[in-house]
């Protein structure tokens, strides 16, 4: 006899569901539901965040009334994810602790129950987040274990290798039970009539042979049930009596397949003393954020596509800053609101009305709270964030460089020097922390960058066709570049044009810029050293440029061969207390397209604005920016190559897919390039 367990995911904040059909969710999902507890004996687990919680008891009292009982009763499990469903990798720490808090604070008060386990929200997860999960009083994860199974290269191994317990970067861990993409899809499709009731049992029994772990039949969405919610127009009407259709699978699985039905704790019971405990990390480097399903659902489906993610997270992340100083003056702050204008279905398929509504809210939220002082919190290091202000500033006393290049400046008791090379196609300049030369014939680009940290060697590069060997990487590798492709008018532009650069000397940097063409306005570019200690940083400021459908890559950075020593790791702290290190010991491609209609694969969660690499020696290199300005996804390519491997990092304003609409607004990036504290020469 196998041991299995289903639960059913309800959300009546999902992104295609108009507000006033909530009433028919309730009545034609979530009370069917109860059901199966209640009149077909079956135990299920129920999750829902607590802004559902709350809009279910304004709507339908009974039916809290009712779960209330069966939770007494123990003949159903709560749940917990949060007071909304948001995407904790891309949010501050701050914002994903006051969304556990909240959502159980109100399955308290209107259930009586606090959950112990939790379901991590659309399955996307970081390792950084099991601080948050175990500060809330959280005592195990629920979490798809397909794609843990990708970033964990457990391909071709039984499902008894996968993790017992996620593991964090503090060392706390956390019980996980493993939920499954296949088993849930293909219930879906038995109970809507798609694949024979015989055929799916028969699949189920040949899983129950082979998995060897208590078996997940059902972790998702309860509203697919007697109900569509009118996101695709391939959905087929719903037919009455699916969810009595489900009711006879799941009884005939335990009649005639042995199938023993447990509550989700019992099965994480049962698991955890089955096998040897066995915690890790569940994230990679070639998948830092594994999230549900198929390669479409990735990370940068909620931060830079959707109908204008970019700029909504910038703006969640301004609103989190200023209500986390209201917080420190002892005002109370909206907690509950900021977490709502995080959630995820903000950021896929919204209906106009909510996205309208939305906007207000946020407009409004953002409004009462600026009263407190500007924002200039700066979580990313002392002075980062009032740095890239200065770069990024307006009406600057720009002068041209004289026609030689040559230029001393002298601020805070620091010199810095330019001069022209190679037949003037590079701007060279000095300083005492730094030696940077500028491609001028490709809009100046990092020719070369060297800091005295790194014993005057070259970090960053642009790599000539003919660096590496073999056709998969014949091509010209700039740093400090923009790549912005539109598939659909087949276009894809970038800023390599030969410039005349623009000096200016403000609030202590030595700024160089140049505007460029691009697309339908211009590109204002520029590249900045500080004065005072040598620090690099380069902005990108669109002019009249329209949000592209299609892809916006900046900062792209290319490392060079000889100021590095392998391994290398990336350090990055993804919606948790504590940063997380990833090692580069795979390949990662998180800009390669899954199709033509999906731009990327992945990328790293950059909601606290800032990411350090390693190599074998230390820390080697900081790089940081500022989400409430610009919520830019971080992304990197690592190949094995010859005669060294391909690495570079850069960042996403804008990827395609299913979501994507047109319109949108793009925000100006600023990057700070220093050498990581510790490392000296």
């Amino acid at each position: 006899m196998r041991d299995a367990f289903l639960f059913f995911h309800l959300n009546l904040a999902f992104s295609s569901v108009a507000p006033e059909r909530r009433p028919e969710v309730i009545a034609r999902c979530y009370h069917p539901l109860l059901d199966l507890a209640e009149h077909h004996d079956l135990p299920v687990g129920v999750e829902l965040s607590g802004w559902t919680l709350a809009r279910i008891a304004e709507l339908d009292p009974a039916w809290i009334r009712r779960c209330a009982a069966l939770l007494a009763a123990g003949r159903i499990e709560l749940i917990g994810s949060g007071w909304t469903q948001l995407i904790g990798p891309l949010a501050p720490a701050e914002v994903n602790r006051h969304n556990q808090r909240l959502g159980r604070e109100a399955c308290v008060h209107h259930l009586g129950v606090a959950p112990q386990l939790a379901l991590v929200n659309e399955m996307a997860w970081a390792d950084s987040l099991v601080g948050v999960y175990a500060d809330a009083g959280y005592q195990g994860l629920l979490m798809d274990r397909d794609n843990i199974r990708l970033a964990q290269d457990l391909h071709g191994q039984p499902m008894r290798a996968l993790p017992t317990a996620a593991l964090g970067p503090d060392g706390r861990q956390l019980p996980v039970l493993w939920t499954d993409s296949n088993l849930f899809q293909n219930l879906q499709r038995a109970v809507h009539g798609d694949r024979p009731a015989d055929e799916y049992l028969a699949y189920v029994e040949h899983r129950a042979g082979h998995d060897g772990l208590p078996l997940p039949i059902y972790c998702n969405d309860a509203e697919v049930f007697d109900f569509r919610p009118g996101r695709f127009h391939t959905e087929t009407a719903p037919a009455d009596g699916e969810w009595q259709r489900l009711a006879t699978l799941c009884r005939r699985l335990r009649d005639e397949r042995g199938l023993q039905w447990r509550l989700p704790s019992q099965a994480l019971r049962i698991d955890q003393a089955t096998r040897p405990a066995r915690p890790s990390p569940l994230g990679s480097i070639a998948h830092p954020v594994p999230v549900k399903k198929q390669a479409k659902y990735n990370l940068n489906r909620w931060s830079v596509t959707g109908r204008d993610d970019l700029w909504l997270n910038s703006q969640c992340h301004q609103l989190t800053r200023q209500l986390m100083r209201q917080a420190g003056a002892g005002d109370t702050p909206d907690w509950a609101l900021l977490c709502e204008l995080w959630a995820s279905d903000l950021r896929t398929h919204i209906t106009d009305g909510r996205w309208q509504q939305a906007l207000q809210r946020l407009e409004q939220a953002l409004t009462a709270s600026s009263a407190a002082e500007p924002v200039t919190a700066d979580p990313a290091g002392p002075g980062a964030l009032e740095s890239l202000g200065e770069v990024a500033a307006d009406g600057l006393d720009w002068q041209p460089l004289p026609a030689d290049g040559r230029l001393q400046l002298r601020s805070a008791g620091q010199e810095i020097t330019t001069r022209l090379e190679a037949d003037g196609q590079r701007l060279r300049i000095t300083h005492a922390a730094l030696d940077l030369t500028l491609d001028l014939r490709r809009g100046l680009t990092l020719h070369r960058v060297a800091w005295t940290a790194h014993d005057g060697r070259a970090l960053l590069v642009n790599l000539p066709q003919g660096h590496f060997d073999g056709i998969a990487l014949a091509a010209d590798f700039y740093s400090g570049g923009l790549l912005m492709e539109v598939p659909g008018s087949r276009q894809r532009l970038t800023d390599l044009e030969r410039v005349q650069p623009r000096w200016a000397l403000h609030q202590g940097w030595l700024l160089l810029g140049a505007r460029l063409p691009l697309a339908d306005g211009a590109l204002d570019k520029r590249v900045a050293v500080r004065l005072h200690d040598g620090a690099l940083a380069l902005h990108d400021g669109f002019d009249g440029v329209s949000r592209p459908l299609g892809t916006l890559r900046v900062g792209q950075l290319t490392l060079g061969p000889d100021a590095h020593r392998h391994p290398l790791s990336i350090e990055i702290a993804q919606g948790g207390p504590v940063a997380e290190r990833l090692a580069l010991d795979r390949p990662v491609r998180h800009g390669q397209a899954v199709s033509a209609l999906v731009s990327s694969s992945g990328g790293f969660g950059g909601g606290a604005g800032q990411l350090r690499l390693h190599d074998s020696q230390g820390p080697l290199l900081d790089l940081r920016w500022d989400p409430a300005r610009c919520a830019a996804q971080p992304m990197l390519t690592h190949e094995p190559a010859a005669p060294h491997p391909y690495t570079r990092l850069g960042w996403s304003l804008c990827e395609l897919d299913d979501t994507s609409r047109p319109g949108g607004r793009l925000r100006d990036f600023t990057l700070l390039l220093q050498p990581a504290p510790g490392r000296q020469a």
